[in-house]
């Protein structure tokens, strides 16, 4: 399986990347391509930027082992996942996952997992600026639930 990790300050290409991964496959059936983009609001309050910190290493080793996991519950052909860290605004991408399968089913739920991972357990935190300052983010319960259903 073809897997691309990348943490990067740069923004990225989510149309180049997909290609990237399925150029000259034949056998791939389905690409799900999810990026995750900053908003201008979080619970009711304006964000004028957002500031990524992330532990440089284990990110990426956790999020390799995360990639392989899900190789190895579904049967995937292809992975990217390309994090953001640094300082956002509204608009700018934040993070990408592309999965591909002969499958649509295997591709969307290897997305779904691996977004929910990097909501709940990859090494990241988030810093929200916003008109009365700044303020870290808290983990959010309903994010911990929804990657319940991936324990086994």
């Amino acid at each position: 399986m073809n897997a691309t990790i990348r943490l990067q300050r740069e923004d990225f290409d989510a149309a180049a990347e997909s290609a990237k991964l399925s150029r000259g496959r034949t056998d791939i059936g389905a690409l799900v391509t999810f990026t995750g983009i900053c908003r201008d609001n979080e619970s009711g309050h304006g964000v004028a930027a957002m500031t990524l910190e992330h532990y440089p290493g284990m990110a990426e080793e956790e999020i390799t082992r995360h990639v392989k996991d899900a190789q190895a519950r579904w049967p995937l052909m292809g992975v990217t996942v390309i994090h953001r860290y640094g300082r956002m605004t509204p608009g700018d991408n934040i993070v990408l996952v592309v999965t591909a399968s002969a499958h649509r089913e295997a591709a969307f739920e290897a997305a779904n997992y691996l977004m929910d991972f990097l909501k709940t357990k990859a090494p990241f935190w988030k810093l929200e600026e916003r008109p009365d300052g700044k303020n870290w983010v808290d983990a959010k319960s309903a994010d911990d639930e929804a990657a319940q259903r991936w324990r086994t």
